[in-house]
């Protein structure tokens, strides 16, 4: 672990005005999945865009019950802001019961972009970005450590592909059937 905070303690010298407020608005994206759900919520409503919008609620809910439910809780381990509360924190301190490993921020912004990848490589990528700088912002808020981001990214992008995975067997079945 001594590796993970001389990392967050480098990421503290970046700190400036300007980066500090872009690192809020793209931790914030990333609050609750809400930035995803609306990304969902808008899928959803476009015929052509139904089966994205599922594969990423989807990806997203089995990233919240592995990752949230499963792996949160059996590992419980304590965030870098609670184990050094020296650091002055740009947004608010998450819960007490709120645990560090794996990263929630990072699981689902990497699951939904990861199905969105899936289905359009173009806008595919520019989700994976946002993912990433989310994870990122992440670790400059000194909430969570690398191994928490980069487990949140593995997580969030093997729940994606595993739904992928489930939606082009089920689509092969069904091109079958119908023929």
């Amino acid at each position: 672990m001594d590796w993970e905070f001389s990392f967050l303690y480098a990421l503290q010298e970046l700190h400036n005005p300007i980066l500090d407020v872009i690192m809020i608005v793209i931790t914030t994206l990333g609050d609750g999945g809400y930035f995803w759900i609306g990304v969902v919520i808008v899928c959803l409503i476009m015929k052509k865009h139904r089966k994205m919008g599922l594969q990423i609620l989807l990806s997203m809910l089995c990233t919240f019950i592995v990752g949230n439910l499963i792996l949160k809780n059996l590992f419980q381990r304590e965030r870098p802001c609670t184990l050094d509360p020296t650091i002055e924190l740009l947004i608010s301190r998450p819960g007490a019961h709120s645990y560090s490993f794996p990263s929630g921020h990072s699981m689902n912004g990497m699951a939904a972009a990861v199905a969105i990848f899936c289905n359009n490589k173009k806008i595919g990528i520019v989700a994976i970005v946002l993912a990433v700088l989310i994870g990122f912002s992440r670790m400059y808020h000194f909430v969570h450590f690398p191994t928490d981001v980069l487990t949140g990214f593995c997580v969030g992008f093997a729940m994606a592909m595993i739904v992928q995975y489930v939606f082009g067997k089920k689509m092969r079945k069904s091109d079958v059937s119908v023929e």
